[in-house]
């Protein structure tokens, strides 16, 4: 209510003073010494009913008279009456106020807001056609005059209709004012009648004469004079002065009262203040309390009483001034600030127009774009499109969605590095540098990335060259693309493709697209500056594929040497040479590459680190850095994790491929001897901090791997340690046989995929014939069915390297004899016996010295790849290269081929 009561002062400070009903100015009303118009709006809040904002503006068109001649119903009039408040505090002593004549009975008119209090002149509309016919038949009469009763439940603030056409004398509070009527005119649109009352005492209802409209009741007359109950008190002086303090108050404060200051203080000078009750009504009227406060004000017969309800009211109302006059300031302070901000802002832009520091927004924008171009080697074809772009950003309205859209394509154009490269460094010895630096071990994979740099020094370039580096997670592949940024001293960029569906991340968006952006080999671009940075894509073998389309298929266009020199981004929807930038993939798995892809990539393997690499990486680089972030470094110079416990946690608890694993154990053991530190501190104690063999459990838990062997130094007939590689590195895979009466049949557990489910079948028909071959009156393979399975169950098993293992348990179990106890094997197996190479050899290899296993049987293919390892990996093993089935006979049973 108080910011509606702000918003219509400032609405009727831009509409006027003045509300008129007929829309002229300056008729004094009979009986009046003058018209006031002040707080007209009350006025209307007051009414019985109408729209005050159509009364207000309606014009006297005809009067009521059957020849519709323009003659009001009550006397001479002009067309255009102006009707105000005027409070009768000083008129009620004149001779019209003391001829005021007291009928025993009189019509009713109803007021629906707010009743009518004695001494105010105001306006209501009646459009009851009962109730008109009485008034018109009173205006025969020299002073006609009528009783106004508020109705109970007063009218509902949003409606503005008369609702006097419904209502009976029940419906009437039984205190009214008797009124007189001074004027009555046709309303506006003829919905009714305006007519100008001027209040003059309160009357109570006694009888009621008639029920129905027009309302006709008994009424008995209140005294007009202020000899009423408690008028004369000094109490009810002192409140009369109160109450004429805080209206003064009121009138000086409230906003809807400034228009009419002079003329509302001058009036009140003119109150008689002995006339206590007439006081009480005057203020009572000026207040915006609601039709049921102002009833009981009216039918309030004790002075004293009366006046301290007005006084509750006026504070209300004083209240609620202030609360407006703060919101008012607030939203003028608030005007002026951004009206002052915006003169200040103009005036700032004319002045630097002038002295020439700053051009037109447009023009100093395309300046910029132009600037940006300087010193860079545009295409002729690209400098064409952003002449064209520049001109039709000019011609652009500034606040058009099409200005952001060409701005945008601007400015990614400009920020092209056009011809901007950085000169390639073939240093072998820094490139060296770079890789011992970060990485431990790897030399195969130091050695071809040499072997690349080499060749790049010889043609000139490494351009036409992508690299693939392939190896179980925590090798270090990221890390090993950074080194080779650093070594041939380029811009590095990094991004991942790791489930990604949506062919835009890599070709771009089209520019009709909302929040449409270009791919990230453009994005690469504009962060390097560079044409020539190295690129290093993630996890490329975990692309996905959805509705937006194939990323795979996108890189085919990216990662091709003879079309990325004209790589087209849907973006920028111009070719760009990408031919110079040397990229880097990583996978884990190239199972999951498409071969067109995989075709495309210079791939180098690593294969992970051995049990002594890790050892070297956790004593030289993880054990100090973690040391470090746990603050035990200078702190604490005495904590220390020894070599024997980093080899046991290597052992027993971090057997993947990678350091990853490894470098969390260590950064747990370093938070615990922190703990332990400051423990020890806050006690005044000396704590022990290092860690050993022996106490390792304390600080990791218990052991995650107990043995690689399930079987000792005696393996029973059927049971053969196979070697397998996994993503986390090798491990020992035993195949275990058990034989029992049956018709030949084999059954095989342990999740196997399909390519070891086949390879089980061939090695039971390897195995068959060998069996012949040696024993041809041994009848097992079709007197006894046999039963493999591959310990546990829960981890799914797949790949060829399993069938010459397989192969053996069978023939162990078919011919009663135990293999090797410290034999472990692996290789695939055709149906001739020919034994096939295999993959992951140094995993392999890390796994059956781990096993504890001495004699390796690997296929003769893998030769190569064995001589590879480092001497402290094959020191102590008999390895036994295979070509075909019969030298892993000879090797797994050498009693049976002594015998043969």
């Amino acid at each position: 209510p108080i910011l509606a009561m702000a918003l219509a002062c400032h609405v009727r400070r831009l509409a006027g003073a003045y509300t008129r009903i007929g829309g002229g100015a300056g008729l004094r009303l009979p009986g009046a010494r003058g018209a006031l118009a002040a707080w007209p709006q009350r006025v209307w809040c007051s009414s019985t009913a109408g729209d005050g904002a159509d009364d207000a503006e309606a014009k006297v068109e005809q009067a009521l008279s059957p020849d519709g001649g323009a003659v009001s119903l009550f006397g001479r009039a002009s067309k255009r009456q102006n009707t105000a408040l005027v409070p009768r505090g000083a008129g009620a002593d004149t001779p019209q106020g003391r001829s005021i004549p007291t009928p025993p009975s009189v019509l009713v008119i109803p007021a629906t807001r707010r009743p009518i209090m004695p001494g105010f002149t105001t306006a209501i509309t009646v459009t009851n056609p009962a109730i008109i016919k009485a008034i018109a038949d009173l205006g025969h009469r020299d002073t006609p005059h009528v009783g106004v009763f508020l109705r109970k439940g007063g009218e509902p603030p949003d409606s503005w209709e008369s609702k006097e056409l419904d209502v009976t004398a029940d419906d009437l509070h039984q205190v009214g004012t008797f009124v007189q009527i001074m004027q009555a005119i046709p309303a506006h649109g003829g919905r009714g009648v305006n007519v100008v009352i001027n209040g003059h005492r309160r009357i109570t209802m006694e009888e009621v004469l008639n029920r129905e409209a027009p309302i006709q009741v008994k009424v008995q007359h209140w005294a007009a004079t202020p000899s009423g109950p408690g008028a004369t008190s000094e109490s009810a002086q002192a409140y009369a002065n109160e109450a004429m303090s805080t209206l003064k108050e009121l009138v000086a404060v409230s906003p809807l009262f400034r228009e009419q200051m002079s003329q509302i203080q001058e009036m009140l000078q003119r109150i008689d203040m002995r006339d206590t009750s007439r006081l009480a009504d005057f203020a009572a009227g000026m207040t915006s309390a609601s039709g049921d406060e102002l009833q009981e004000v009216l039918e309030e017969a004790n002075v004293e009483k009366r006046l301290q309800m007005v006084i509750e009211l006026l504070r209300k109302e004083l209240e609620i001034a202030r609360l407006q006059v703060k919101i008012n300031t607030q939203m003028e302070d608030k005007m002026n600030k951004s009206q002052r901000e915006f003169l200040l802002r103009e005036q700032l832009k004319q002045i630097k127009k002038e002295l020439g520091l700053e051009t037109d927004d447009k023009e100093a924008l395309t300046q910029r774009m132009k600037e940006r171009l300087t010193g860079k080697n545009v295409p002729e074809d690209i400098q064409k499109v952003i002449d064209e772009e520049l001109e039709k950003l000019t011609g652009l309205e500034k606040n058009s969605s099409e200005f952001n859209v060409s701005r945008n394509y601007l400015e990614w154009l400009t920020y092209m590095p056009w011809g901007i490269t950085s000169t390639d460094n073939f240093d072998l010895g820094k490139a060296r540098e770079a890789l011992d630096t970060t990485h431990y071990g790897l030399s195969d994979v130091k050695k071809r990335i040499m072997e690349f740099i080499a060749v790049g020094k010889l043609h000139g370039s490494v351009q036409g060259k992508i690299i693939c580096l392939v190896g179980p997670p925590g090798v270090g592949k990221t890390s090993v693309g950074k080194s080779i940024a650093s070594a041939l001293d380029r811009e590095f960029y990094r991004f991942s493709v790791g489930g990604l569906s949506d062919v835009s991340e890599i070709k771009g968006h089209r520019r009709t697209y909302v929040g449409a952006m270009p791919g990230k080999p453009v994005q690469c671009l504009k962060h390097t500056q560079t044409c020539n940075p190295v690129i290093l894509i993630d996890e490329i073998d975990k692309l996905s594929r959805g509705i937006q389309g194939d990323p795979a298929s996108a890189l085919l266009e990216l990662l091709d040497p003879g079309q990325n020199g004209t790589f087209v981004d849907h973006y920028l929807d111009v070719p760009l040479d990408l031919s110079k930038v040397l990229f880097i993939c990583t996978a884990n798995v190239m199972d999951t590459i498409p071969g067109p892809l995989q075709d495309r990539f210079e791939i180098i393997r690593l294969s992970g680190y051995d049990q002594p690499e890790k050892v070297e990486i956790a004593q030289k680089h993880i054990i100090p850095s973690k040391l470090k972030e746990a603050g035990l470094d200078g702190h604490q110079p005495g904590a220390e994790i020894d070599h024997a416990a980093v080899e046991s946690l290597i052992r027993w608890y971090c057997r993947e491929a990678g350091v990853r694993n490894l470098e969390k154990h260590i950064s747990q053991i370093c938070r615990k001897l922190a703990l332990e530190a400051v423990e020890a501190e806050e006690k005044g104690n000396e704590a022990s901090l290092t860690v050993t063999a022996d106490n390792l459990s304390d600080y990791v838990g218990k052991q995650v791997f107990t043995s690689d062997r399930l079987y000792g130094d005696e393996q029973p007939p059927g049971v053969v340690m196979g070697l397998a590689w996994t993503a986390m590195g090798g491990s020992a895979l035993y195949i275990e046989g058990v034989d029992f009466r049956g018709k030949g049949a084999l059954q095989t557990t342990g999740q196997l995929g399909n390519v070891m489910q086949e390879s089980s079948k061939i090695s039971w028909t390897v195995a068959k014939r060998k069996l012949n071959k040696l024993q041809p009156d041994n009848t097992f393979f079709s007197d006894y069915d046999v039963h493999l399975h591959v310990p546990e169950g829960a981890t799914p098993k797949d790949g060829p390297s399993a069938g010459v293992t397989m192969t053996t348990a069978l023939l162990s179990l078919a011919l009663k004899q135990p293999t090797l106890a410290d034999l472990a094997m692996t290789g695939e197996i055709s149906l001739t016996g020919k034994v096939l190479p295999v993959g992951g050899i140094k995993e392999k290899t890390i796994a059956a010295r781990r096993a504890g296993a001495k004699t390796l049987i690997f296929p003769e293919g893998n030769r190569k790849d064995f001589e590879e390892l480092p001497d402290y990996l094959k020191d102590g093993l008999n390895v036994v290269f295979a070509n075909h089935f019969d030298t892993v006979m000879d090797t797994a049973f050498p009693a049976a081929a002594a015998a043969a």
